[in-house]
């Protein structure tokens, strides 16, 4: 029997994978500067962090999760958009 291949394209790489790696990773440090903050580096009251490395956590988390967030987002979006092909 004579069997016929299919010949498959070779997958290009359209960024999808390092966009849900560098999207995860920012929302995990995001929110371990947020657990941070409120266990080991004295908390925040309604004026701020309460210690200047506490402060420095809230700049981080204040910045790597709304980034994150939004790189993660692209990324899933990506990927739901490749698996419906």
């Amino acid at each position: 029997m004579n069997w016929v291949r299919e010949r498959r394209e070779p997958m290009r790489d359209d960024g999808t994978k390092q966009l849900l790696i560098s999207g995860a990773g920012m929302v995990g440090s995001g929110l371990l500067c947020v657990v941070l903050l409120v266990t080991v580096l004295g908390g925040y009251t309604h004026t701020g962090a309460t210690t200047n490395s506490g402060w420095f956590a809230l700049i981080v988390a204040m910045m790597a999760l709304p980034f994150g967030g939004l790189l993660l987002t692209l990324g899933v979006a990506k990927w739901l958009g490749k698996r419906g092909k």
